[in-house]
């Protein structure tokens, strides 16, 4: 098993969650900004990134102030694992599922603001967004079990995966069916790979794999809301070729945010699984949907890492086992930021610190994306 023991966590002075929170929005806003000049949308406001982002900030953040004080009503506390570090009991308590109000919200606000101008709904944006609620529906039933039973035992892991790879495998037989290019995988200076049957089995894997991944990353205040909001809005400036699916990313870009106005440290409300597997599927949807899976791939860079620290993790355990039954451990505690919390950082430079890598990812993928 592995320690929860910990050392005194190094916190700068300067750092509170709510500056944090603030440089996180600042930073988001004026990349939007920069991007919507550099784009000459300022003419018809109507089509900036920046105003739809703004909005989608505001309406979840003002909602949150309802949801919250309910949900906390309605004793949804989070059940904190006991092997957990130890820091980490006193959130016990703290009002989780906070993906019902977030998620929806910016889905139908994406879906209105994609639609007015055509006068008709998105078939690609609803079709992601179906895929959200799926997987949102999967979560909020693993959050009720564990609320249920008082435990950290929700949903079986092969009930789960078998129901998120059942969603998955719907949404590429609606993307295969409507897009007779969607089997080709394109990256930068103009590779491309028609993948052909192979598309479909990847096609499966990905919504999958994120999920999953954004699921192990929601493990602090902050961290899978603020990474989330930074990876979709590099994701939004770089889908050029695909305006509805640029407005669905930075709409759930400004949703993540508003929601992290209640979820930044302390928090005082968790997304729960409702909202990170919906946030991995969204992703997955979006970088399906646009040919965009290596700039998905690098945006997504912090959260794969966070999925391969568990699985060495755990292969390393199982490698090391000596006759006592007991093995040893390649990282102090996994996920990954486990890891950098037990070695001392405070909870606040883990996050910090996660926010800067997936912004230079996010900067890295939108400078290969203009060098094509």
């Amino acid at each position: 098993m592995p320690s929860t023991k910990t050392t005194a966590a190094i916190e700068p002075r300067w750092l509170t969650g709510q500056r944090l929170f603030g440089l996180l929005a600042i930073g988001l806003l004026i990349a939007s900004i920069a991007y919507d000049t550099r784009a000459n949308h300022w003419q018809q406001p109507l089509q900036t990134l920046t105003l739809p982002w703004l909005v989608s900030f505001a309406i979840v953040a003002v909602l949150g102030m309802a949801v919250v004080p309910l949900l906390r009503r309605l004793k949804t506390g989070q059940i904190i694992r006991e092997d957990g570090p130890q820091s980490h009991l006193q959130k016990s308590g703290t009002p989780t599922m906070g993906g019902i109000f977030f998620v929806p919200t910016g889905l139908s606000l994406a879906l209105l603001w994609t639609g007015f101008p055509q006068g008709k709904l998105s078939p690609t944006v609803g079709a992601i967004a179906l895929l959200v609620l799926w997987y949102a529906a999967i979560g909020w039933w693993d959050d009720w079990q564990v609320l249920r039973r008082k435990s950290n035992k929700g949903l079986s892991a092969r009930l789960r995966l078998l129901l998120e790879g059942i969603g998955a495998a719907l949404f590429c037989a609606w993307l295969v069916g409507s897009d007779p290019t969607a089997t080709v995988v394109t990256a930068p200076w103009g590779w491309v790979w028609p993948l052909g049957i192979a598309f479909i089995p990847l096609a499966i894997f990905v919504p999958m794999a994120e999920g999953n991944a954004l699921n192990l990353t929601d493990g602090l205040d902050g961290l899978a809301g603020g990474t989330a909001a930074i990876a979709l809005l590099a994701l939004g400036i770089i889908l050029t070729a695909h305006p509805d699916l640029q407005i669905l990313a930075v709409v759930m870009s400004g949703a993540c945010l508003g929601f992290l106005w209640h979820n930044h440290h302390p928090a005082r409300v968790f997304m729960g699984d409702t909202g990170s597997l919906a946030l991995g599927a969204l992703l997955a949807g979006i970088g399906l949907a646009s040919h965009h899976l290596w700039e998905l791939l690098i945006v997504s860079g912090l959260f794969f890492v966070e999925s391969l620290s568990v699985i060495a993790q755990v292969l390393y355990y199982k490698a090391t086992k000596g006759s006592d039954g007991v093995g040893k451990r390649l990282l102090r505690m996994a996920p990954l930021h486990h890891h950098f919390e037990l070695g001392g950082w405070s909870e606040l430079r883990v996050v910090s610190t996660f926010y800067g890598v997936v912004a230079l990812l996010g900067l890295l993928c939108s400078l290969l994306h203009w060098l094509a």
